[in-house]
């Protein structure tokens, strides 16, 4: 079956930076956890990190293509499982789901032995896309451009016109297919999600994650589930300002004027922030607090304090307690790319994909589960209405990480301050804190030699 239609892969890759490595330097945290950090770091762009470490982030990191390039080849492509799809997307032998890890595009199959694999979109023969629509149901993989066929696992099964027409043409008589194969993936699934790695030396899964992290992802993807729908935005920012705004719970409910007047987030409430040993992944949650009034953020003039705002249907905001712990917000990233939110009812992921410098897709699947009634799904969709593009709350985070992109033009070595909350990356059992974006840079680093 030929399968037809279109994806945007984004900007050319470029070749990785060359890079210099002085020696470490072991530093405690305050925390007691001891960590290796790069004393100096140097390139042929002259790139260097601060000397204060994971409380600086320098802009040029958001904005150098060199940089951006070397991403590609050392996060997307090194030791980290990047979020592919929902095992629910494929529920049949036969069905596809078309992706990308970085700026490459892949393919997700579920083969006919209901196995689940993962190739680049590439034919082998003079690298067209294969798969051309975002997911639909085949038997094989054909190319549109010259006919090579490839099986469901990415293997080459055909060739057309493999022995020439009438005696003449065709391939060499020594051609093997076995060495034209599909690039492909390793790839698991974790609680309905899958996750796919190009390099052989990513530990397990749950080993990658970490007891915690693994264990508040169970929590809210703890039986079948069902996609309710799905929607992608353009962001014109580089992806790491989305990815760490995510791990930011610190502007949560000053950014936000529905999480602080409707009290579903605001830094008063019980809550904490979760970071795993990496610093990559983490969990930012709170629990919910009718008693609280808004007089801390009104006695700061604080933008989100209003309230004088009103829903016009508050049944938006009727939730269930069907997890049991009270919890009415839990965010969770797992690094590079993934986030899984559950806000009230209110569940999705958001896949975080870079297609540029300055350029990033981000991918909503909103989320149900397959034993959920009526009523629920109701409940579901009416309070999907907080994300989104167009989200009361998602709204804003769609918006500031271009207003920060164009802050940052022309900073030259102008340098974020990251320093509330300490200058670790330890879990803490309160959320104004940038721990998890400190954690976001520590493991950022270490990919990227840094």
């Amino acid at each position: 079956m030929r399968l037809d239609s279109s994806i945007k892969t984004g900007a050319k890759a470029r070749q990785p930076l060359s890079l210099t490595q002085l020696p470490p330097l072991t530093i405690i945290r305050p925390s007691g956890r001891s960590v290796t950090e790069v004393g100096v770091i140097t390139n042929d762009t002259g790139f260097r990190w601060p000397d204060e470490g994971l409380t600086r982030v320098p802009y040029t990191v958001y904005q150098d293509a060199g940089i951006y390039a070397a991403e590609q080849a050392r996060i997307y492509r090194g030791p980290v499982w990047n979020f592919l799809c929902l095992a629910c997307e494929l529920p049949n032998p036969g069905d596809y789901r078309v992706t990308q890890v970085g700026e490459t595009p892949v393919v997700v199959t579920r083969d006919h032995d209901d196995g689940l694999n993962a190739f680049v979109n590439r034919c082998a023969h003079r690298g067209a896309l294969l798969c051309l629509d975002q997911c639909g149901n085949a038997d094989d993989i054909t190319c549109v451009y010259h006919a090579w066929r490839y099986t469901l696992k990415g293997d080459l099964a055909s060739v057309a016109f493999h022995r020439g027409v009438k005696g003449k043409g065709g391939m060499p008589e020594g051609f093997n297919k076995s060495r034209h194969n599909l690039e492909t993936l390793r790839v698991t699934e974790f609680s309905g999600l899958v996750f796919g790695t190009f390099d052989a030396a990513t530990p397990d899964i749950e080993d990658y994650l970490g007891p915690e992290i693994a264990a508040r992802i169970k929590r809210v993807l703890d039986r079948p589930l069902t996609l309710l729908g799905e929607n992608t935005q353009r962001l014109d920012n580089n992806w790491k300002l989305y990815f760490e705004n995510v791990k930011d719970s610190y502007h949560a409910s000053l950014l936000h004027l529905f999480f602080t007047t409707f009290r579903i987030n605001r830094l008063g409430q019980k809550g904490g922030v979760i970071v795993d040993d990496s610093g990559g992944h983490h969990v930012s949650y709170s629990i919910m607090d009718k008693a609280l009034d808004n007089s801390s953020y009104t006695d700061q003039n604080i933008r989100s304090a209003d309230d004088g705002v009103h829903l016009s249907d508050p049944s938006m905001l009727d939730a269930v307690d069907e997890f049991g712990d009270g919890v009415t917000l839990q965010i969770l990233t797992v690094f590079p790319g993934l986030v899984v939110q559950q806000i009230q009812n209110s569940i999705a992921v958001r896949q975080v994909v870079p297609t540029g410098v300055t350029r990033t897709l981000l991918n909503w699947r909103y989320l149900g589960y397959a034993d959920d009634d009526a009523a629920m799904t109701e409940r579901r969709l009416k309070q999907a209405n907080l994300v989104g593009p167009a989200g009361y709350v998602s709204l804003e985070d769609g918006a500031v990480g271009g207003f920060v992109q164009r802050g940052i033009t022309g900073g030259g070595d102008a340098e974020g301050v990251v320093e509330m909350g300490g200058d670790g990356f330890e879990s803490q059992d309160f959320r104004a804190t940038e721990t998890s974006v400190r954690g976001m840079w520590r493991r950022y680093r270490d990919l990227m030699g840094y």
